[in-house]
């Protein structure tokens, strides 16, 4: 028995891409298309012996405990247990599939992450997205094998996929099946498998999507794209694709639900005189009128300026919190218009008159922060 390590040029250790990527190095350098050497066939063909055992766990296995994992046999083995016995009596996997397995196989289904804006997440957008995912493989369509060639019947179990051998148990002697370790249970095995993707059907590329994303989505929302994931083993359907919205920080606004929050600093003179502000929202530049004597943690409500739902037909609302600025640097003539103001509203030397705690202002404030 031949040592596979040592034939494909790789350590007992080493992993199952480390394997694959010595075997199609090897497969190129010998395959008979492109090698003319006399002994070239000879070792593309043990080249690729080598990879159906290493590639396999079972028969990896069974090669690294010193048994030939090609070599079928009956008798007492090491292998046999209860699992054995019941497979005898229930069929083999407990009722599972009898005969070939087939190569084809769904594939995976994928998971990426999207960032968008708020605005996209308010009214939502198309975006096109960069996947890196597995495709069915175009130099053999899926069929594993190298273009001219076919899979061949197995030898070892006569294109059944399962093997049966007899076996001594504490119940006497009884007749075992199992997924027939030369072809892996598919009752063929590909003699020249397809260099472009390793006899798997399928390689890995680049491609391009356009997704809807649509209004009201929030970061965790996930949007299925039937038949976008992984392309299967040997041909198979494809996955799902499945996008999760992350959403940006907007610098303004702040989203809870289905509606905007912000923050209107109001000049001191403004919030006591009132006026009207032009507030620059998602939807464009809308005005909105401060009445006069506005404080701060007041607040006033823009409807239907909210995020559009993704269920349902009710906008969310725009909520203005307002805080009222206190001018920090006068010049002498500012500092003389506010001292005849004081002196006018009899403010000179106010009583400093202490309120209740929940009617106070800075109360006032945090329970509209809190409300956030």
């Amino acid at each position: 028995m031949s040592d596979y390590y040592q034939v494909l040029g790789v350590p007992k250790e080493a992993s199952p891409e480390d394997i694959k990527k010595a075997y199609r190095k090897l497969a190129r350098q010998y395959h008979p298309d492109v090698n003319s050497g006399h002994d070239a066939e000879e070792k593309f063909k043990e080249v690729g012996q080598a990879y159906e055992v290493l590639s396999n766990p079972e028969k990896r296995r069974a090669f690294d405990s010193g048994v030939d994992p090609n070599a079928s046999g009956g008798g007492y083995g090491p292998g046999f247990g209860f699992s054995d016995i019941f497979e005898t009596f229930f069929g083999a996997a407990a009722g599972g599939q009898r005969g070939p397995m087939p190569r084809q196989r769904r594939g995976s289904d994928a998971l990426i992450r999207l960032e968008i804006e708020l605005a996209e997440a308010v009214f939502g957008s198309t975006r096109e997205l960069q996947v890196d995912t597995a495709v069915t493989c175009p130099a053999c369509n899926g069929s594993c094998c190298r273009p001219g060639s076919q899979p061949r019947v197995c030898e070892q179990c006569g294109g059944r996929g399962q093997v049966q051998r007899i076996a001594r148990s504490f119940l006497g002697q009884v007749m075992t099946t199992q997924p027939c370790v030369a072809c892996h249970g598919f009752g063929t095995v590909i003699p020249d498998p397809c260099l472009e993707c390793s006899g798997e059907g399928r390689v890995r590329t680049r491609r391009t999507l356009t997704i809807k994303v649509p209004a009201g989505v929030e970061t965790g929302t996930r949007i299925q794209l039937g038949g976008h994931g992984e392309a299967g083993p040997a041909g198979g359907p494809n996955g799902d694709l499945y996008v999760e919205i992350v959403e940006k920080q907007h610098a303004t606004y702040s989203r809870r639900g289905n509606d905007l929050h912000c923050t209107v600093e109001l000049p001191m003179t403004a919030a006591a005189l009132g006026t009207v502000l032009e507030l620059e929202t998602l939807d464009g530049p809308t005005a909105i009128d401060i009445r006069p004597g506005t404080n701060s943690g007041e607040t006033i409500t823009l409807r239907s300026l909210g995020v559009n739902p993704l269920r349902g037909t009710t906008r969310g609302d725009l909520i203005a919190h307002f805080a009222v600025q206190t001018p920090t640097k006068l010049d002498d003539e500012q500092e003389e218009l506010l001292r005849k103001l004081a002196v006018l509203r009899g403010e000179e030397h106010p009583a400093g008159r202490l309120a209740p705690a929940h009617q106070g202002v800075f109360s006032k404030l945090r329970e509209k922060l809190a409300g956030w």
